[in-house]
This record gives C-alpha cells, structure tokens and sequence, in this order.
C-alpha cells in the first residue's frame, strides 16, 4: 500500500497526470493552519489592529489577515508561444473578488467616453456600476501617469484594474514595474463590439476606426459589458513569462480548506487546456504557498522529459587495450588504429642510440690504423686518417 506522503505514485485507473484530491485538501487545511498562526503571533506584537489585508507591501505595520494564497507552476519546457504569453484568465467557482466596498479602474481603449457612457446607461446594473470608480482612457493614462508617485498613487486607490484587451499588451510599459511586481496586475476583459455572421465571428480589420460622430460604436451594449465585467471579477488572472515558472493568486487565508482545493483544481485544469503547451506532460511540479510561507508541493512528477524522443540512452564504449587504469576512449564514433606519435622521450632514445654506432665505427678505425702500423704499412695510414677526419667532421 503506497505511502499517504508520496506526491509520485500513479492512480490505479485513469489518467496519471491529475490532481490527487485528498493530497490538495490536506495541503490546503495545513497552509491555512500556518497562515493564521502567523497571523495570530504578528497581531499580539502590532502597534495597530486591522482588518483587511493587502499583500504590495512589506511594511511592519501592513495588514496581514487577508493573506494571498498562490498555485506554484514548473513546467518541463519554456513557454515560448506569444499567444500564451498574452495575460489571460481562468474562472473560478469562489471569487476573489466578492467585497462589496470594491473599487475598480477600468482602463479602456479610445476614445473613453464610449465606456462612460454605457456605465451610465440605466440598464446597466446599479450594483456593479457604484463598484467601478475610474475610467480612463489608453492616451489620458499615458498623459496623466507619466511619473512613478503618480502610479503608485493609483494603484493605492482602487483594488482591481481592468483593462480593454486590445490595449492589454501596451500597458506594460505604460504601468511600469510599479503595477507589474504587485499583485494587481491589469486583468483583461472583452468589450469591443463583436460583429457576427450566421453565428460566425466577423473579423474587422484593425487600420480601419470608428467614426468621430458615434463615439460608442466601438464598444458591447451595456448588458454585455457588465456580464463581462462581472464574469471577470470572478476569474484568476494568468501573467506567464517566457520561463518554467508561474504564480496564479487561487484564494487567500480568509477561504476554507475546500474552497482553496477547488480552486487549486480549476487553475490546473485550466492551465493545461489553454496556457500549457502539452498540458499535464509538460508540467513538473505544483506547489501551494502563502505570501511569506515556504511552498508546499501538492503534485510532482515522476518523469522528467515531456515526450520519450527526447530520452537519450546511454551508449557504452570499449576500453583501450593497454590503456593506462582502462579508461573508456572518450569519442563515440567508430574505433581507428591507434598511432604512435613521437615524443620527446622517444626522440632522446634514437639520438643515444646514433651517438653509440658512431662512437663504435670510430673505434673500430682507430683499431684498424693501429693493426696497419704494426704491420708496416705506411700506404693503409692516409686512407685511414681519411675516414677519421670524414667521421670526426
């Protein structure tokens, strides 16, 4: 029977790559354990008692009883597609965004007024449109939001950014890092007007603009927007960056065990249908945490490749005779004969054995001269200074 710890074990029936339930909630209920007890520990020592939590600043005396909680992604592979790239947007059965005293800024295209006016109109829901507390156009945003206390003012005011999503790209270094590294990044919504065809969407083309006489012409009617509006307060925003790693807000410490599992599961299942490529083969870990927690894993796989073409099997390579300890040649191709190359050493052995031949026929002419002597025969001497003189030259 496998251990209730082990995060690798494959189900017995199904697909292998899903979330195991129990192991989520379990991990949901200790992670919301610790979070309070942080909490609890921190507000015995605070100078200030509060009550709603916001998770942009590291202040001592920031609040903490509303803390973030995150889904942790690795993927196998870079996520490299621009089309994933794009911030999008997963739906979940528990919002994050369920405040009444919510304040939105909503960032629209041009021209503005268009989007004023439909939250104005009457049929627009009185409940929704008392939330929304800004709308500002793509040109009065870059004009008036220029220096960094100006952006951080805004983002100090309101709670929830929303953005038209054919500007949605442009914002980034319209917003600067002062949006981007807090957790109230701009969250796309779908406003223009769509134009359809037998039920078939009609694409307009993007040089072409509204007239200047019918300044809402661009934009959904004031049911749509709202139902947008509100469909996307209740949804988890996705930023992905072109690396293994991605952070999606699933709940905070205000949620119960089973709240915060089920949305954990709708992210992953989200993620792997729209945001990952290869889905559940190219994710490697799933991790829970809170904003000052450690991670906890709740999901791990058991392989570390996305497709069995990119395992490479070991190929062993026979030893060299004779080789010093028989080691393995280090090259993978076929096996050449081995030369032997000359080295200084070998070089040392043929000069000695030169210099010694010489020394021998030198002294082999020393004996025949002195044999000629002896015998009296002074003819024999020249020819034998001859050869002295050729071997000592």
């Amino acid at each position: 029977m496998p251990s209730s710890t082990a995060l690798t074990t494959k189900v017995t029936s199904g697909s292998p790559y899903q979330l195991d339930k129990p192991q989520v909630t379990k991990a949901s209920s200790a992670l919301l354990r610790h979070i309070k007890s942080n909490q609890e520990e921190k507000e015995k020592f605070a100078t200030k008692k509060t009550l709603i939590g916001d998770n942009d600043s590291d202040d001592e005396e920031t609040p903490v009883n509303n803390e973030a909680v995150w889904l942790i992604m690795t993927t196998k592979k870079h996520v490299v597609d621009k089309n994933r790239l794009k911030p999008g947007k997963i739906s979940l059965p528990h919002s994050l965004n369920s405040s009444p005293s919510l304040s939105i800024c909503l960032i629209t295209a041009d021209p503005q007024r268009g989007v004023k006016d439909i939250v104005a109109d009457p049929t627009f829901p009185q409940e929704l449109s008392s939330r929304i507390d800004k709308v500002i156009g793509f040109s009065k945003l870059k004009a008036r939001y220029q220096s960094f206390e100006s952006r951080r003012q805004l983002l100090a005011e309101h709670d929830v950014f929303l953005a038209d999503d054919r500007i949605i790209t442009r914002l980034v270094p319209t917003l600067g890092k002062v949006f981007y590294k807090s957790s109230k990044r701009p969250i796309p919504i779908r406003i223009a007007e769509i134009e359809k065809v037998d039920g078939k969407r009609v694409k307009k083309d993007a040089k072409q603009k509204p007239a200047k006489e019918d300044k809402s012409a661009a934009f959904a009617t004031p049911l749509i927007v709202a139902k947008e509006i509100e469909r996307t307060l209740s949804c988890a925003a996705v930023h992905l960056a072109p690396s293994t790693t991605a952070a999606i807000r699933v709940g905070s410490s205000k949620f119960t065990a089973e709240q915060l599992s089920e949305n954990i599961a709708a992210v992953v299942q989200g993620m792997t249908d729209k945001f990952i490529s290869k889905g559940w083969r190219n994710i490697k870990a799933l991790h829970v945490k809170g904003a000052n927690t450690m991670a906890m894993p709740i999901w791990l796989a058991s392989e570390l490749w996305v497709e069995d073409a990119d395992v490479v099997e070991q190929i062993e390579t026979p030893a060299i005779e004779g080789g010093k300890n028989n080691k393995k040649r280090k090259s993978l191709g076929e096996e050449k004969p081995v030369e032997v190359k000359k080295t200084k050493k070998t070089k040392s052995v043929d000069d000695e054995e030169e210099a010694s031949s010489g020394a021998a026929r030198k002294n082999k002419l020393q004996q025949l001269k002195a044999k000629a002597l002896e015998d009296g025969e002074p003819a024999a001497a020249p020819k034998a200074d001859k050869k002295k003189k050729k071997s000592t030259s």
